[in-house]
């Protein structure tokens, strides 16, 4: 629980979070792992192609509807009002466009609210995929794995950005979903505890689809984010899964290309790719409409958390696609087979603003990017429909430096608020010193337990063993103005409570 105290007159304040600002506002500059930027523009400059195209994008696809206090992202196809794939995307941008966007606050939580209006019939904290014309859920009404992935993490941006002591705990609302998707085993949720993969949706529970992926949905950083806020190491088995059907894939099915196809069967035994018409169309088991994410996807865990095995999976793809085409954006395809070869013959920025997220990783060719980057720019909105404009949106927001995670340590660090324990201890600032007294009720006395400070980054900047001593005095004299928390934790690391609060 949150404990909230307000010394006027002191240098600390004790607030709620939800009064302040946005604490990651657009643009943040993320230092991403070894990258290439494209060169022909200033930083400023691509800052505001990302505000150019956000106004648009939102303008086009951010949709106050169906209730007055909700929002959903158009999916602009036939009798089709969203999904939700395109719902979890806008829970990506929107917080990651606040700083920028003064509404972004509010709309995200009316896209919340759209979400939980919506609920999957099997696992209630999960999506239902899909609404037609008056709001109506259809086909279904069950989840889609991406969806439920994005929304989930948005909701952790969301409580990185404006915390969760306002009315909607979005850390709270983020384990539910993430508890649903991982489920009790292996056919709750979206996720096989049996073979660490990640599902189809919850609606596999059995049959051959149990055994199946979509390496669309091998979304490794927003993975990483749910072991370390709901203490769960199964999703770090699900990232390494991940990677090792991605290395499967092109040792075996795609070594000229590195290509990965939508789908992958046999999971559990000798994987390979999905056969025609396995689940969506004749390209199943080839690189087309899914897939096609793949290499935004790797490049951002690559770049936020340094994994060798994104990077040299995206290599591959970007050497063969500048080899194919001959160093022309034009030659890009919209489907290829897994040997490289086209398999249609038109392209999609869907395809080339994912291409040139993975160009960021080839440090030796800044002109290929260049190009790239040039090409999605030059593309008008007008000229393409919801899935490529918001790829092209989420792929901009990577290449001007903006993406960013919450820290590992932050999320580590944030108790589950339905804790009992949230009376174990009390802070007390001391405004003529700068001094805080931390002091723990009796009954935890020669319990193993430690004081720790995050600063608003994520990193913990004091750590203190209060073993046996009731009562502590931290100085904070020196910190620089900010918000700070001030997390309990007992045996084995579990926090037992959390202060938040600022320094003016």
């Amino acid at each position: 629980m949150i404990k909230q105290l307000f010394l006027l007159t002191g240098i600390i304040v004790f607030l709620n979070i939800s009064a302040l600002a946005q604490q990651y506002p657009f643009p943040q500059h993320t230092d991403y792992h070894s990258h290439i930027k494209p060169s022909q523009y200033t930083q400023e400059e691509l800052d505001q192609q990302v505000k150019t195209f956000y106004d648009q994008w939102k303008e086009k696809y951010l949709i106050n509807g169906c209730e007055n206090d909700q929002y959903y992202v158009f999916f602009d196809s036939g009798n089709t009002i969203t999904v939700s794939e395109a719902m979890g995307y806008g829970m990506l941008i929107v917080p990651l466009m606040a700083g920028y966007d003064p509404e972004a606050h509010n709309i995200f939580n009316g896209l919340y609210r759209y979400y939980k209006a919506h609920p999957s019939h099997i696992m209630p904290h999960l999506m239902a995929w899909k609404q037609i014309t008056d709001c109506k859920d259809a086909d279904g009404p069950d989840s889609a794995s991406d969806g439920d992935i994005d929304i989930a993490f948005g909701l952790l941006l969301a409580h990185a950005q404006w915390g969760s002591a306002g009315a909607i705990n979005y850390f709270q609302e983020a384990l539910l979903i993430i508890k649903d998707m991982m489920g009790d085993d292996a056919v709750e949720g979206d996720i096989n505890q049996d073979y660490f993969t990640v599902k189809l949706g919850d609606w596999v529970q059995s049959g051959t689809y149990m055994k199946s992926t979509r390496t669309s949905d091998f979304i490794m950083d927003h993975f990483r984010a749910f072991a370390c806020a709901i203490h769960d190491t199964t999703w770090n088995q699900v990232v390494d899964k991940c990677y090792d059907l991605v290395d499967v894939m092109q040792s075996e099915f795609s070594p000229e290309s590195g290509l990965l196809p939508d789908f992958i069967v046999s999971v559990n035994a000798i994987a390979q790719p999905a056969p025609p018409n396995f689940l969506e169309g004749p390209l199943d088991g080839n690189y087309s409409y899914n897939a096609c994410r793949d290499p935004w996807r790797l490049t951002n865990d690559y770049l936020i958390n340094g994994d060798e095995r994104a990077k040299n999976a995206v290599l591959k793809i970007d050497q063969w696609l500048l080899e194919s085409t001959g160093g022309s954006t034009n030659k890009i395809y919209a489907g290829y087979y897994l040997d490289g070869s086209k398999a249609v013959g038109w392209s999609d920025i869907a395809f080339t603003a994912p291409f040139a997220v993975g160009a960021m990783i080839d440090t030796t060719n800044q002109e290929w990017l260049n190009k790239l980057y040039s090409k999605i720019l030059s593309t008008n909105i007008a000229n393409g429909g919801y899935y490529d404009n918001t790829l092209k949106m989420l792929a901009m927001i990577t290449l001007s430096g903006n993406y960013w995670v919450p820290s590992c340590d932050i999320l580590n660090g944030t108790p589950d608020v339905f804790a009992e324990n949230e009376n174990l201890f009390r802070v007390y600032p001391t405004a003529t010193t700068g001094k805080l007294t931390v002091e723990i009720e009796p009954e935890l006395s020669g319990e193993n337990l430690s004081v720790k400070i995050f600063n608003i980054l994520g990193k913990i900047i004091v750590s203190e063993n209060i073993e046996n001593k009731p009562v502590s005095i931290i100085s904070i004299n020196d910190f620089p103005a900010g918000m700070y928390l001030i997390t309990l934790t007992g045996k084995n690391g579990k926090p037992l409570g959390t202060w938040k609060i600022f320094k003016h």
